[in-house]
């Protein structure tokens, strides 16, 4: 068993660093509370990424990528996350917003809607959630009916991310043929299709503001499903896999960077004729964070292990949203206490750090829907609670 990097992976990391150091981090002061860099700015940066090689290293050789695997993801990801930079909750100066769904689409759907977004040209968006069915397939109620070879899908998405500037969308739909339900089916729609509408732009405690889709007889032709009817829940089930795991490394970089201003400032911040790191109200606050940060990268990085390796990682994927997303709110809140009144101003970044950390025990299922998934899988013997197996 090898817990050290590859040489190429730790040269992937220290290129990542250096990136974020120079390129990332002068821009935090001015766009950290906003949803997101002006796409001039991002323009800029990407063409930077490209030139270092960067530019969609997450993606397979096969499609122009940079072929890094999970493992790598999760290294620049966990970089990418020191900085609050805001599109580096979802790090498209790196790599495009794309998800796994498009690998399945037949070659017309590749090279139309995929190759487009692996290049840059294209944007798209993942629309799951809708208000009453956030994590309960069984309560979606968007639908698209047969007519002829076409489909008209009617409902409504909420809290969609990057909907605005999406060139098309991601829609998963329960797909209806003369009154026989045929399961959820994934549908590639055009932003530019008639009927489909932004709706109400939501205002988050962190920066970030998703969108309502609304599709109003919204006409799809049956060749824009991807992978088949009936294979949505299957293809978002890989999408929130992959989604849940790369919490992790972000809510490492994020603790990361939390726990050294904490040490920073408790060694040099004095009380009553000592600095606080001699206070072990202190001390044990920076210890339990260390060790939390050390349990979720192991955590992490035996999940996305498993991930290159081919084997099943769903449980672990939901373990490891479950664990350093709360992780990561604890070692923030932690170091805010330590600061005082200064961890709750924004002359550091420490309070918006702690607004979107609260924000991701909910997105992409919440700390309960883990709970749940993990405790089904091991209770119903579908997973063996000793996971290094296969």
């Amino acid at each position: 068993m090898n817990f050290e990097l590859a040489p190429e992976l730790r040269m992937l990391r220290d290129s990542a660093r250096r990136f974020v150091a120079e390129e990332l981090a002068p821009l935090e002061a001015r766009y950290a509370n906003e949803p997101d860099i002006p796409d001039d700015v991002r323009r800029v940066l990407q063409d930077k990424a490209k030139t270092l090689g960067f530019w969609a290293f997450d993606l397979p050789e096969e499609v122009g990528g940079g072929g890094v695997g999970v493992t790598g993801m999760c290294v620049v990801f966990e970089e990418l996350a020191r900085c609050n930079v805001p599109s580096f909750r979802a790090p498209t100066v790196f790599t495009p917003y794309l998800g796994p769904v498009l690998f399945h689409g037949d070659e017309r759907q590749k090279a139309q809607y995929l190759m487009p977004v692996v290049q840059g040209s294209k944007r798209t968006c993942f629309a799951l959630t809708e208000a009453g069915a956030g994590s309960d397939p069984a309560g979606m109620r968007t639908t698209a009916v047969a007519d002829g070879v076409d489909f008209v899908i009617n409902g409504a998405k909420i809290f969609i991310t990057g909907a605005d500037k999406a060139d098309f969308v991601q829609l998963f739909a329960r797909t209806m043929r003369d009154g026989q339900d045929l399961g959820v089916s994934c549908f590639l729609v055009d932003r530019a299709t008639p009927g489909l509408r932004l709706g109400q732009c939501f205002d988050l405690m962190s920066p970030d503001k998703p969108w309502e889709l609304l599709f109003d007889n919204v006409r799809v032709p049956a060749e824009q499903i991807v992978g088949g009817i009936g294979r949505g829940w299957e293809l978002a089930r890989e999408f929130l896999d992959m989604g849940r795991l790369i919490h992790g490394p972000k809510s490492i970089g994020r603790a990361q960077r939390a726990l050294e201003l904490a040490i920073d400032y408790a060694n040099t911040r004095h009380t009553f004729g000592q600095p606080l790191a001699k206070r072990q109200a202190i001390q044990w606050m920076i210890a339990d964070s260390t060790v939390e940060l050390h349990a979720a990268r192991a955590m992490v990085y035996h999940a996305a292990w498993k991930a290159d390796q081919g084997l099943d990682y769903h449980l672990e994927a939901s373990a490891v949203k479950l664990y350093a997303d709360e992780m990561l709110i604890r070692v923030v809140d932690r170091a805010i206490q330590i600061h005082g009144g200064l961890g709750l101003s924004r002359e550091l970044p420490l309070e918006l750090m702690y607004r979107d950390a609260r924000s991701r025990t909910i997105t992409e299922g919440s700390s309960e829907m883990q709970r749940m998934i993990i405790s089904t899988g091991v209770l119903s013997g579908r997973h063996g609670v000793n996971r290094f197996d296969t």
